[in-house]
């Protein structure tokens, strides 16, 4: 596997107060698309970890030798890792991001609070799996990209231009045991989801709010698409952030 990181893409770490956070991004994404949330959190006074997940941020053929189970095995390590230096840790996510801070979040339950971005955690629908698996049965590795869906002109994700078929398979399977046990975790929440996001359906964040047992906050982004760290909505998504974060680690 290549060390050969794609600039820009490199993981991000700040040391701040006794607090910390993971931030974690999305399927073929990396840490680009997280960095300025990252460096708000940073700035507000916080320990932050933003890691480069395996098989991301280097080359697809990387990411086609990587799971669902490297992807949440880091996420889960940071958060030990993290946890063990910090007095309490909050988990963020985008995406692929949000399923795996729900998946931190039911290994660990005394997280301190999680905020999801356009979070993916319901399996899709039968339909779409029944057509990824047709075009794995043909030989297809990969299909277009699912990257920078941002409505900002100019806004570019520095996400692979693919999308590998074998590692969506993967992922769709993670989801399917993260959202088995949605309702165990009893964090406080804050959900922040576009009206219009052409990756993640808007039920994946309606469905998370109802379904999680701790105290839910709900904020809809209107100028934004998919990755909302990126687009016109960023300086809502960072000063949200740091504000329910502020309000959880203060009380």
């Amino acid at each position: 596997m290549t060390t050969n990181i794609m600039p820009g893409c490199e993981p991000f770490s700040a040391s701040g107060g006794p607090n910390g956070v993971l931030v974690l991004h999305g399927f073929t994404g990396n840490p680009q698309s997280m960095r300025p949330l990252a460096e708000a959190i940073a700035n507000a006074g916080y320990t932050v970890e933003l890691p480069r997940l395996p098989g991301h941020g280097t080359t697809v053929e990387d990411m086609m030798t990587t799971t669902w189970a490297d992807w949440s095995g880091a996420a889960n390590a940071a958060y030990e890792e993290l946890a063990a230096r910090c007095e309490r840790v909050a988990v963020v996510g985008l995406s692929m991001g949000g399923g795996l801070t729900a998946f931190v979040a039911e290994e660990h339950p005394d997280v301190a609070a999680l905020v999801f971005i356009n979070a993916l955690v319901k399996p899709p629908v039968q339909e779409l799996r029944d057509g990824l698996k047709a075009l794995l049965d043909a030989g297809m590795e990969t299909m277009e990209s699912i990257g920078s869906d941002i409505k900002k002109e100019g806004g570019v994700e520095a996400s692979y231009n693919a999308t590998p078929l074998a590692c969506a398979a993967s992922l769709f399977d993670g989801i399917d045991g993260v959202w088995s046990r949605l309702d165990t975790i009893t964090a406080p929440t804050l959900v922040i989801s576009s009206r219009e996001d052409h990756v993640v359906t808007g039920d994946n964040s309606e469905d998370l709010a109802r379904t999680v047992k701790g105290s839910v906050e709900h904020i809809w982004l209107e100028n934004s698409y998919h990755v909302a760290t990126l687009d016109n909505d960023a300086h809502l998504v960072e000063a949200h952030t740091v504000r329910f974060l502020d309000s959880i680690f203060s009380a």
